[in-house]
């Protein structure tokens, strides 16, 4: 069932999501640093049973795995990890709307359609 969030709710939940998210991001670019280094580790493991450098890769996707279980537990949909992109489901007049909120915003300052997504994107003064 979709939980629906007020702009006060919503803000609220950003206060324990604001530093998962960060974490998200501090993974993110760790595994795309390690990326080049990574695939031929992984040709190579595939008949040997693996290297260290997989191993640190693991736990790094296992973190993130946790990390966002973490963000989705709290109500928050990740909509682009790459940018630390997440909505909330609120309703507006009588439909159901995002609030949207990316990573290195202070609070939630837009919204949009369902079906307008980013780029539909509206000042919260508006909502």
């Amino acid at each position: 069932m979709t939980q629906f969030f007020s702009l006060e709710e919503a803000n609220q939940a950003l206060i324990s999501i604001r530093p998962l998210m960060d974490e998200v991001q501090v993974i993110r670019k760790k595994i795309l640093k390690n990326q080049p280094e990574a695939w031929p580790a992984i040709e190579k493991s595939v008949g040997n049973g693996g290297n260290r450098a997989l191993s640190n890769m693991v736990f790094d996707f296992e973190r993130l795995e946790k990390l966002i279980h973490r963000i989705h537990d709290k109500g928050a949909q990740i909509k682009d990890i790459n940018t630390g992109l997440l909505d909330f489901s609120a309703m507006k007049d009588g439909r159901e709307v995002y609030l949207c909120w990316k990573n290195g915003e202070q609070d939630i300052a837009f919204w949009h359609e369902i079906e307008a997504g980013f780029p539909g994107r509206q000042p919260i003064n508006s909502f």
